[in-house]
């Protein structure tokens, strides 16, 4: 990361809980409202899902065992929430290298809860996982997951945006 990088994040930082009236301060927190959590949440659900659907279609397409099919589907899952946030983050100024570090600061523990949450569901779900794609089984299973890891998500990442940690990090250059 360049001096400037650093400079403007800084910069930025220190203006983007100072300058904004949802984000006022308690007791050295910035506070966040559900809403700007559940915002959070649901654009770490679209990368994740994106992710996840592509992975499995992969995996069921080349008749790959649960296990490959699903590492593939979380790596996939962080590949898609990063590129979403650095997608954002390079619109607003900021380089390739400050770009990922924005992301991997950002999605990191959003990501790593909903996919722990969302396979552990779809592995509790009886036949979840033997499910193929034309399964009515599967889609079903997959959105009921999705729902499971954006309820439980959603409260992760309002506390950490309440301490300035995960989407606060981001927010400032939307």
């Amino acid at each position: 990361m360049g001096a400037s990088d650093m400079d403007r994040m800084e910069h930025h930082t220190h203006h983007a809980h100072g300058e904004h009236g949802e984000h006022g301060h308690n007791h050295g927190t910035a506070s966040a409202s559900w809403p700007m959590a559940a915002q959070a949440t649901l654009h770490c659900l679209t990368g994740c899902a994106i992710g996840e659907i592509l992975g499995m279609a992969i995996g069921t397409a080349l008749a790959w065992h649960n296990a490959p099919t699903m590492i593939l589907a979380i790596v996939l899952a962080f590949v898609f929430g990063y590129a979403l946030t650095m997608r954002g983050v390079l619109r607003a100024g900021l380089g390739l290298r400050s770009a990922l570090r924005v992301a991997l600061a950002a999605d990191t523990v959003s990501i790593a809860v909903m996919e722990l949450v969302d396979n552990g569901t779809l592995l509790l779900f009886p036949g979840a996982m033997d499910a193929t794609l034309s399964d009515a089984l599967f889609w079903l299973s997959l959105a009921l997951s999705f729902a499971v890891a954006f309820a439980i998500t959603t409260p992760v990442n309002k506390w950490m945006i309440g301490r300035g940690k995960g989407h606060a990090v981001v927010h400032q250059y939307h």
